[in-house]
This record gives structure tokens, sequence and C-alpha cells, in this order.
């Protein structure tokens, strides 16, 4: 579970994001480090119970968690470390091309979710035209009293057009989605939620509400891609 001293390793990062006090820092990193990946551990668990495509192929947490220092090489920032853990947990990997379930923690700023951020242009392709082709099953989805429920924004783009993409009409009844770049959901959790000991439950009952639309986008994809 994710314990007090993780959080506020996290919030000392935040405001000493240098290499010098992180290597002083080192084993309060490594701390924090093995709280997070046991959380994913039992995130994944958690999400197997009613995901077969997590079930089928249960990820390795480690491969499901992403590395802690920046790449600097085209950023302005040059600052070398991120200043929350997250993790992307997917049928496909953590760099494969589905969608899936992802926890970012960070004080006062941790959130989980479901579904596909920022995908390759075939990727998303495939999704908007199983959006616009069944357009009423994924409505039905996205309008669900469980996931607006859990998510109250909705599905949110990961980045959007301003016009209606190539092949598609404005009077498109899914023009909305369609002119979407990616398709992503947001819970934000407080600090005393992400503390408490059912926090990976929490997370269950967050991700089980996304899943069909989970499901819904990496149908899309197969279905051309496997």
């Amino acid at each position: 579970m994710i314990t007090r001293p993780t959080l506020d390793f996290l919030a000392e990062l935040k405001a000493n994001n240098n290499r010098e006090w992180f290597d002083a820092s080192r084993p309060r990193y490594q701390q924090a480090a093995a709280d997070f990946f046991d959380t994913v551990a039992r995130f994944i668990q958690v999400l197997a119970s009613y995901d077969p495509d997590i079930a089928k192929v249960m990820p390795d947490p480690k491969s499901c968690i992403m590395r802690i220092y920046r790449d600097v090489r085209f950023s302005k920032d040059k600052t070398p470390y991120k200043t929350g853990l997250f993790a992307y947990v997917s049928a496909g990997g953590r760099k494969g091309p589905l969608a899936g379930y992802y926890l970012h923690l960070e004080p006062g700023a941790s959130f989980a979710g479901g579904g596909l951020y920022m995908p390759e242009a075939p990727v998303l392709a495939r999704t908007r035209a199983a959006i616009d082709s069944r357009f009423d099953e994924w409505s039905a989805i996205v309008t669900t009293p469980d996931l607006l429920a859990t998510f109250p924004d909705g599905v949110l783009p990961s980045g959007a057009t301003k016009r209606a993409p190539k092949g598609f009409d404005e009077s498109n009844p899914a023009i909305r989605y369609l002119r979407f770049k990616g398709y992503c959901t947001q819970r934000f959790f407080s600090d005393a939620e992400v503390l408490s000991r059912d926090f990976t439950d929490r997370l269950g009952e967050c991700c089980r509400a996304v899943m069909p639309m989970v499901a819904f986008l990496n149908d899309a994809i197969n279905s051309d891609m496997f």
C-alpha cells in the first residue's frame, strides 16, 4: 500500500528536483518505488478479477511502471525527475497499442482511469471507424450511469482536431468523438484516499466502470491488427 513517507518523498522531490538531492535521498526513493510496485501488483490482481484480457496476460508490474527519470533531450525544462509515479496496465503492454488502465501517484494530484492516450495514426483510424459504424453502441457505453458516476466529466480527449477528420462530415452524429485524438477518463483521489487500506479496491471500482469502453476500443484495434 501507499504510505505517508512515499507521498512526503514525492512532495520533497518536487521542491528539490536535482540530482544531488535525489542521490542523497535514494533510499527514500527506493522505498517509495517499492510501495508503488506493491500497489500496482495489487491493482493488476484486481483488474484481472473482472477484465479477462488482463487476466489472460497478467502483466508484470515492473513492465507497467514508468521510469522516474525524465527525457530532457528535446525539452526546455531540464529538471531530471518526474514528480509523480505512473503505471499503465494493458493487455498489449505498456508500450503497446491497446487501451488500458492507468494510475498516477502525486501528492494532491493522484488520479486513475482508463482509455487510449494519443494513439498512432493507424490505431486512431481504427477506433474512429468503429465509433462511426457502431455509434449507438459507443454512445450507450460512454453514457452509462456507472461510468458517469465514477467519471463525471465523461470521456475526455487527449487532443482533438478543430475540424472533422478526413473522411467524416461535420453532420455525423458521432462527430464530437471523431474529432478526438484519444479517449481518456480521469478520477482524482485525495491523499487520504490514497493512504487508505482499501485504495486498490477503490481503484478497481473506478476502472471497472470504464472497462466496457476499454473493451470497445481494443476490439476496434484488434479487428484489423492481429
